[in-house]
């Protein structure tokens, strides 16, 4: 048996030179067969054929690290397939939609291989997640005809998306024009992208839940989840933007202001599933 200081090594990932999974002891701490999926919010459904949600996922593989090392990374499967399962039982669309078209990354080590909910979503979604949108098709094609784009968690979230003015271009469209922002964990990292090209962030002021800066600076390189100090940290380049964090801590936290519905951890994916298809139902769901 490994002791525990190898336990907490971050595990090589062969495909990548220097690249690392999550060390063995950290996936024991942070996932598990099943989620706590209890059912939908509610059995009300949208019956109608124009609304559907744009899912922003991650093409990025590696977050490259302070120490010269990279993070084997992506979308964290249950922040990302979990809500999904909720929007898509509420009866909406779901389009998957990468920046530059490419496959979406999945950190696969996370998946929840007991867990009915989840499994049914990936089945729902595999092939548009493997043949995604590129954002710049849709925007070129009109989003009038989505009620909320979902940016999932997972440090991939945290690569390139946050500096897309296609992103940007998007988000203040769905600001603009009442439309809903659903994100957590990592995924709050998007909303910098709002950003881009204006002298305030639309969402400064706003308060929200993301993944504390405490932990991914402090245990989650302590425990070998992640295998150096990421290239910046997500709370206070948040903050900087005015964007207001009312958690410092990892509880599964959800919480709404005006039009945007956070989440702040993989604890939160089902709470936050449950928060958005009412809040579509509510606003769309003639």
């Amino acid at each position: 048996m490994t002791d525990q200081k190898q336990d907490r090594t971050p595990v090589a990932d062969p495909a990548e030179d220097n690249a690392f999974f999550p060390s063995e002891y950290s996936l024991s701490q942070y996932t598990a067969p099943k989620t706590d999926f209890d059912g939908l919010a509610t059995d009300q459904t949208y019956t109608g054929s124009r609304w559907k949600i744009l899912v922003i996922a991650t093409d990025e593989r590696y977050m490259p690290m302070k120490n010269d090392t990279f993070f084997s990374t992506g979308n964290h499967p249950v922040e990302t397939l979990l809500p999904i399962h909720h929007m898509y039982e509420a009866g909406y669309g779901i389009d998957v939609a990468t920046i530059s078209g490419n496959p979406a990354k999945f950190e696969w080590w996370a998946y929840p291989k007991s867990d009915d909910a989840v499994a049914s979503a990936w089945s729902g979604t595999k092939d548009a997640f493997k043949a995604p949108k590129k954002l710049a098709d849709v925007i070129a094609s009109g989003l009038e005809d989505y009620a909320a784009i979902f940016i999932p968690g997972g440090h991939g979230a945290m690569n390139s998306i946050p500096f897309s003015s296609e992103l940007g271009e998007a988000l203040n469209y769905f600001v603009d024009n009442d439309r809903l922002v659903i994100t957590l964990c990592h995924g709050p990292a998007a909303l910098l992208a709002a950003g881009i090209g204006r002298d305030d962030n639309p969402f400064a002021g706003y308060d929200i839940v993301a993944f504390p800066d405490s932990l991914d600076f402090g245990a989650n390189i302590e425990i070998g989840y992640l295998p150096g100090e990421m290239p910046w940290n997500l709370g206070g380049t948040l903050k900087e933007e005015g964007i207001v964090i009312t958690n410092d801590d990892m509880t599964g936290a959800t919480t709404r202001d005006r039009n945007l519905l956070t989440g702040d951890s993989p604890l939160a994916a089902h709470q936050l599933g449950k928060d958005s298809a009412l809040a579509l139902l509510d606003k769309f769901g003639e």
